[in-house]
């Protein structure tokens, strides 16, 4: 039995009885980190998934690393061609961030997981989407991906504002202020509440 979710499901089922039914029908939660990945490495991935499907992302990274053969060190981002990386399936845009990501890891701008460990979700959130075409969305799947911080939720995912619309029965899903408001009553467990809802079925 995984004790510190079963405190989380024992706390979110307290809330309502629609969080209640979710848990039952979904079952115990299997949230997992990556937490042997470093914030550099964990941006990076974010980057290939935004705005895309997971396929989409996972076929960009596959192929990230099919020519690096391994993760590639921020000095070996920087120095890859522009056309290499269109090649591997990033945009114009998201090559602009990948190299305003691996310039602020080598700056310390992106800190070290050892640092980042002991800064606090806000203070990583600021200092990190400095870098353009970072946003919070991002930050915050390394907060929850690779810190394992226990207390996030991305208010402006999609699957969690449309996860929670169908688990009220909404007719529209809540805008980030609305959705962040609502969930500070699921704290200090809302990255397991962000779970649960995306798993809430279609």
């Amino acid at each position: 039995m995984n004790l510190p979710y079963q405190a989380a499901e024992n706390f979110l089922r307290a809330i309502d009885s629609d969080w209640s039914q979710l848990i039952d029908h979904i079952g115990a939660c299997k949230f997992t980190t990556k937490s042997e990945r470093d914030p550099y490495e964990a941006l990076v991935r974010a980057v290939a998934y935004q705005q895309l499907s997971t396929k989409a992302g996972d076929a960009i990274l596959k192929k990230l690393l099919n020519h690096y053969g391994h993760f590639p060190a921020p000095q070996h981002l920087i120095a890859t061609s522009f056309d290499d990386l269109r090649a591997v399936g990033f945009s114009g845009r998201k090559i602009e961030t990948l190299y305003g990501i691996a310039n602020a890891a080598i700056s310390g701008l992106v800190p070290s997981q050892v640092i980042a460990e002991n800064m606090s979700n806000e203070t990583l959130i600021q200092q990190i989407t400095t870098i353009k075409g970072i946003g919070q969305w991002t930050v915050e799947m390394m907060l929850m991906f690779t810190l394992a911080r226990m207390d996030v939720l991305p208010a402006d995912d999609f699957g969690i504002v449309e996860g929670y619309k169908r688990l009220k029965k909404l007719e529209t899903a809540p805008k980030r202020k609305e959705m962040a408001e609502i969930a500070r009553a699921w704290s200090p467990y809302r990255t397991v509440a962000s779970w649960y809802l995306w798993q809430v079925p279609k």
